[in-house]
This record gives C-alpha cells, sequence and structure tokens, in this order.
C-alpha cells in the first residue's frame, strides 16, 4: 500500500534563551517574550505536523528542547543540532545562528555537520573565513517507511544583508551608495561560494552511494536564483538515459497538485515583496518524470498566514510543508 511522507523547513527566527544578546540593533529576549516565542514555534511546528522539520536560526539548542517539550507532536522526536563552538581566542561561547533537524522517522546513524568548504570552493583572500560555512549544513541519514535510506541536508546560505566591513559607513558619506553596493557583493559573493560548496559536497557524496536526497533550507534567494541553480546542479550533464542523475528539483514545481491559477506560495515579506526563498529540493527519485522514482509529490503548503499578523514572537519565514508518496513495490522502478 502505498505510504506518504511529509517533509518541512522552518526558520523559527533567531531562537534564544532570554537575555542573550544576538545583534547590535536587537533587544535581547525578555523572559515572558521567550515564553511566547517558544509557545508560538511548538504551535506551529504542530501544525506543520511533518515527519520530518528542517530548522534555521537556532541559536540555543536549549531553547530548542524547550521549544519540543512544549508541542504536542514532537516531544518524543529526535533532535539533531549542534551549540556553536567557543570562540578560539576567548574561549568564550558564540551567539551564532545554526540549523537543526527533527524527526519522527528513525535515523539510521548520528547526524554530522560540515563546517568546512570540500575542495574546489574558497572565499576571496581577505574574508575572515576562507574555507567554511557560516551555517554548517546538516547531513541526516532518514530511514523511510519501506526501509530505504535518504540523505537529508538541512541548509541556511548567506542572507543579502550588506556585508559592511570595519571602517564602512553608510550614513553621512558621499560614498554611501558605492559602500552599499560593495556590501552587497560581499553577501552575494559569500552566497555563491556557499553553494558551490553545497554543490561539491552533494556530487562527493554522488560519488560515495547513489540514494534518494531532499534539502530543506533557507536559501535566502528565489528557486530561479543563479545561486539556488548552482545547488539544483545546474548544467550536470548525465550519460544517456541518466539525464536527471545528481540534479535535484523543486518540490513545488513538480508537485502534482500545483494549480497555477490560484498559487499564492511565498514565505517572506521584505520592502512590500511577496518572494520565496525557503525551499524544499529533492532528488530524481522523487521526480515521477524519471525512470529511477520511488516516490512522488502530492503537494506543497506554505504556512504563511502569521506574516500579516504582525506577532512579535512569530517568525519572519513561512513555513514549506511538503507532502510525498512513496510507491508500492508494484510501482516502484529499480535503481
Amino acid at each position: 500500500m502505498p505510504q506518504e511522507i511529509r517533509f518541512a523547513t522552518f526558520n523559527v527566527c533567531n531562537l534564544s534563551q532570554p537575555g542573550a544578546k544576538l545583534y547590535d540593533n536587537l533587544a535581547p529576549l525578555t523572559p515572558d517574550e521567550y515564553a511566547a516565542k517558544v509557545l508560538w514555534t511548538a504551535q506551529q511546528l504542530d501544525q506543520l505536523n511533518a515527519d520530518v522539520i528542517g530548522l534555521q536560526e537556532i541559536f540555543s539548542m536549549a531553547a530548542l528542547r524547550d521549544v519540543l517539550a512544549h508541542s504536542s507532536r514532537y516531544r518524543d522526536a529526535t533532535l539533531c543540532g549542534f551549540d556553536p563552538a567557543p570562540d578560539p581566542v576567548t574561549g568564550e561561547p558564540r551567539l551564532t545562528p545554526q540549523v537543526a533537524l527533527i524527526s519522527r522517522l528513525p535515523l539510521a546513524g548520528p547526524a554530522t555537520a560540515y563546517m568546512v568548504f570540500p575542495d574546489g570552493a574558497t572565499l576571496p583572500d581577505g574574508h575572515p573565513d576562507l574555507d567554511r560555512f557560516a551555517r554548517a549544513p546538516l547531513h541526516a541519514q532518514v530511514v523511510l517507511p519501506d526501509e530505504r535510506i535518504v540523505d537529508v541536508l538541512v541548509i541556511h546560505l548567506k542572507s543579502k544583508r550588506p556585508d559592511y566591513r570595519d571602517g564602512d559607513s553608510s550614513e553621512g558619506m558621499d560614498n554611501s551608495a558605492l559602500l552599499y553596493a560593495q556590501a552587497n557583493l560581499r553577501s552575494l559573493i559569500r552566497r555563491g561560494t556557499e553553494a558551490v560548496a553545497l554543490r561539491a559536497l552533494l556530487s562527493a557524496m554522488d560519488r560515495d552511494g547513489r540514494r534518494p536526497r531532499i534539502i530543506l533550507g533557507d536559501f535566502n534567494d528565489t528557486i530561479e536564483a543563479v545561486t539556488t541553480t548552482i545547488v539544483m546542479g545546474s548544467g550536470c550533464a548525465g550519460v544517456a538515459g541518466e539525464e536527471l542523475s545528481g540534479r535535484l528539483f523543486d518540490s513545488n514545481q513538480i508537485q502534482l497538485g500545483r494549480d497555477r491559477l490560484r498559487h499564492v506560495g511565498y514565505t517572506h515579506i521584505h520592502e512590500g515583496h511577496y518572494t520565496t526563498i525557503d525551499h524544499v529540493l529533492v532528488s530524481e527519485e522523487f521526480n515521477p518524470a524519471s525512470p529511477n522514482a520511488v516516490g512522488e509529490v502530492l503537494d506543497v503548503t506554505y504556512l504563511n498566514d502569521h506574516l500579516l499578523q504582525d506577532k512579535p514572537e512569530a517568525s519572519d519565514h513561512g513555513q514549506v510543508l511538503v507532502r510525498m508518496r512513496l510507491f508500492d513495490k508494484n510501482e516502484r522502478h529499480s535503481i
């Protein structure tokens, strides 16, 4: 009998302990604000009701465990993630956002975080982190109900926030527009380099062994953007009969339930623009156009009503929920 599985991605927006100072322009959460955020996040997880959820902007694993304790569907779920490593100079804890994963399906082994870029990717000389991701991708091997193992990666690429350097100022200078442009270019270079590093990582995983794959993440760019298409494997040239091998596909574009006349999916609002920058990508094994398909994407749902409600405890991102169907043995193609 066909089996349904559900995957989601959820940028929770600055989940941290009360009193923690994250950014200069952001006040720490008060105990009441923290309690409200924990409760809202737990309720949103329960509403998603996905088997596997990738999370971004986790500043504290303890806070995330608090969220799970307040949920009704994930109290016993497996939690994967890592607190940031201490500062190598001062030894003090670093408050930097990380990714995490929660799963109600079993895992085949411990999760892995990829801190350092694989060979073939590096940032320009002079960058303080030449060879590493700002937010390390998290890799877990999830065991599906049919006992097949799927590689799940949770990612969070560099934001479009301008990357100013010491001595730069965007105010009160004749060349402020130029400084702003240069700062935006640094962010783009960082995001692009991380996309190349992620594509190199995925290609290396393909060489080590072929398994179905799902990428859950905040790409900080649209599905058509160059950075996103790099991750998806644009330009990959498979051998005859294997043209889809190694590529990733936007679950929204290949879903069976897509209605182009009613499509209102978006996950972020910035300066009045509605965009989708959070995506769930799947390998050819979930694309029915592939002879190697073992399942298909039934539909994609965007949970974004809260973006218009202006709740301070809510995330500034919508969530993406993907419902899939695994083929039964009579339908399944051999791989």
